[in-house]
């Protein structure tokens, strides 16, 4: 009963009364295996389904392949037979995390430490909890009123309020919109992380930097910095590792639902669980829960005139590009391909850290109901999602000494693509472009496949 118990809370499974305990990781390891055979991919898939491992690449068992990556957190009292399982069936295998817990106490910062002196003295590179990054957005605000609106965008599943950043530089011109969210998987820390960093660059440098005076003459920047909200408090308060929103299903027996599973593009094709208890369910429906609608939403009204979307995600290293649920490229591929493959080789320039561009059902998974692949769908004409850092070695719980490095790099990668629409859609520095003049640029650039990284 006392090991069963134990795997319970390991695993997070959600039984009456156990969570109001703050879920810990002690112990838990992540394993890094290559199966080389298919009889050890079966292996590592039967394993994967009886002991319910937590899968962190793949997402699913299904997906694991000869040759691929495959990492696996295994809680602590499964540690010994997983490991003692590889050896007998000759599958070699990697610690990556030797003690997950380790990792989790070293990302949340210590109470009463002075980055607690919110919003003065803010802290960019430390993690910080949703109402700290809500005074967070009231101070930016209220400290660049000439340039920063805050917005209601919609209401959580839990009754909270999402919000988005509007930084506008005041103009007589015709106005385009780069929009970007961060935090739709409420355990990748890192990219709320970023959205504030961006954010603090912007407000830093837009007087002097010659790239950002340019594209804010002509775009404005629409930032939301965390999507999943009550999945992101939940995070903090309950278990660092959950992924989902925190909706109901089943009357109350399983919560929360994949929200970049939920949107209306090929939804629950491919890539997803039905499975309300499941990390990758995809809900009831497209955009079913109340997160989805109010980004799609909004978006479906701004479509026009938003010419770039970008996603900020982790780990992996990847600049994704439309699609997920289908090998068949968008029309423009060539063209998504080159830019992605500019912000690669920026983002690299910075400290050498290597990025793979492509398709995600190309060099990742297949998945559906992404938004990435649904605001292509809808006509934005650029849509990238971005897995940040790292490889594996520290996952979904990248140390708060990644936060700078790792800001720093991604924060080139995105201005090269901001810079690369505004040049696009504004050559001649503020006329945008008609839709003749726009056919005939496309008719005389030049295109070029990228090579992946």
């Amino acid at each position: 009963m006392q090991l069963f118990l134990g795997i319970i809370f390991s695993l997070g499974i959600h039984v009456s009364g156990i969570l109001s305990l703050k879920l810990r990781y002690d112990g838990d390891q992540v394993l890094h295996i290559v199966p080389k055979t298919l009889q050890q991919v079966q292996h590592l898939q039967h394993l994967c389904n009886t002991l319910l491992l937590d899968l962190w690449k793949p997402l699913l068992p299904e997906d694991i392949w000869t040759g691929e990556d495959l990492h696996m957190r295994v809680t602590a009292p499964l540690v010994q037979e997983v490991k003692d399982s590889l050896d007998q069936h000759l599958i070699s295998y990697e610690v990556l995390i030797h003690d997950v817990q380790a990792l989790v106490d070293q990302s949340i910062p210590r109470v009463g430490s002075s980055h607690r002196q919110v919003p003065e003295g803010y802290i960019y590179t430390q993690y910080h909890p949703m109402e700290e990054i809500y005074q967070w957005m009231t101070h930016v605000k209220e400290s660049n009123s000439e340039l920063v609106t805050q917005h209601y965008l919609g209401k959580t599943s839990e009754n909270r309020t999402m919000y988005y950043l509007q930084i506008s530089q005041p103009s007589n011109k015709t106005k385009k919109i780069i929009w970007m969210d961060c935090g739709i998987h409420a355990r990748e820390w890192i990219s709320p992380a970023f959205c504030q960093w961006f954010v603090k660059e912007i407000l830093q440098n837009y007087k002097s930097d010659p790239k950002i005076i340019r594209f804010l003459q002509n775009l404005d920047l629409y930032i939301l910095p965390v999507l999943s909200v009550d999945g992101y408090i939940y995070s903090w308060e309950k278990e660092r590792l959950w992924r989902k929103n925190r909706s109901p299903h089943m009357n109350g027996t399983c919560y929360g639902t994949d929200l970049n599973r939920n949107f209306n593009s090929s939804w629950g094709s491919i890539g997803v669980s039905y499975n309300c208890s499941s990390d990758i369910f995809c809900g009831s429906g497209p955009e079913s829960e109340p997160e989805t609608r109010a980004v799609a939403q909004f978006i479906e009204r701004k479509k026009e005139d938003i010419l770039c979307y970008l996603t900020i995600h982790s780990y992996g290293q990847y600049i994704l590009t439309p699609y997920g649920s289908t090998t068949k490229p968008p029309s423009n591929n060539e063209e998504l391909m080159q830019v992605a493959g500019k912000a690669a080789t920026a983002l690299m320039g910075k400290y050498g850290t290597s990025y793979q561009v492509g398709a995600t059902s190309l060099i990742l998974y297949s998945n559906s109901g992404s938004s990435r692949d649904w605001t292509h769908m809808i006509g934005i004409p650029f849509s990238y999602t971005f897995e940040l850092r790292d490889k594996g070695t520290h996952g979904f719980v990248l140390p708060p000494d990644q936060i700078q490095p790792t800001c720093e790099e991604t924060m080139l990668a995105v201005t090269a693509i901001i810079d690369y629409v505004d040049q696009k859609y504004f050559p001649s520095g503020g006329v945008i472009l008609t839709s003749g003049s726009l056919g005939l640029s496309l008719c005389l650039s030049v295109v070029f496949t990228w090579t992946v990284f």
